[in-house]
């Protein structure tokens, strides 16, 4: 699958010449990082500006069905963050910490970045925190993910979607 989204980047041009050697290079080096926390397919790879700094965020789904997020640093190929899916704010995981509903998470989400709310992601987070990752999109197909955590309502993460190779089976569109 390494080959598959490797070959993915080239084809839609987005690594050329000497930078695209040094993006093949941290890309193998952030697949070659998350293989050594956990094994399964990889089924998405996005490349996303947080703070002006670039990263690349793998999707894999492990042998129970589980879905893994990895954020990996795109300049150090270091993992920076690790979360696990679950399907709903129902999962026992997510409802132990959440005291923040859906509503209210999209509510503080749109007041920082209104438009359009796409997908809805309940994730863990490396620590048992339970957060809600909103991908919002507007007019222009420009997708920003906005992190709430589901405790406190406090925007953890904010980012800029650069391109997305892979679709979860699961992802609304």
């Amino acid at each position: 699958m390494k080959t598959i989204i490797l070959a993915s980047v080239f084809v839609l041009g987005l690594a050329t010449s000497a930078s695209g050697y040094a993006a093949e290079e941290s890309i193998d080096s952030c697949i070659a990082a998350i293989q050594k926390q956990k094994t399964g397919v990889f089924i998405k790879l996005e490349k996303l500006d947080v703070g002006g700094k670039p990263f690349y965020e793998f999707e894999i789904k492990d042998a129970n069905g589980v879905e893994w997020e990895f954020m990996c640093d795109a300049n150090t190929a270091k993992i920076t963050e690790t979360e696990s899916e679950v399907g709903s704010v129902d999962d026992e995981a997510f409802k132990k910490n959440a005291k923040v509903t859906e509503k209210e998470a999209i509510d503080i989400a749109l007041k920082a970045h209104p438009d359009t709310v796409q997908e809805v992601e309940y994730e863990i987070e490396e620590n048992g925190d339970a957060s809600y990752e909103l991908d919002i999109v507007n007019d222009k197909g420009v997708e920003t993910k906005v992190e709430v955590n589901a405790a406190n309502g406090k925007i953890i993460e904010v980012s800029t979607e650069v391109w997305e190779i892979g679709e979860e089976a699961d992802e609304k569109r």
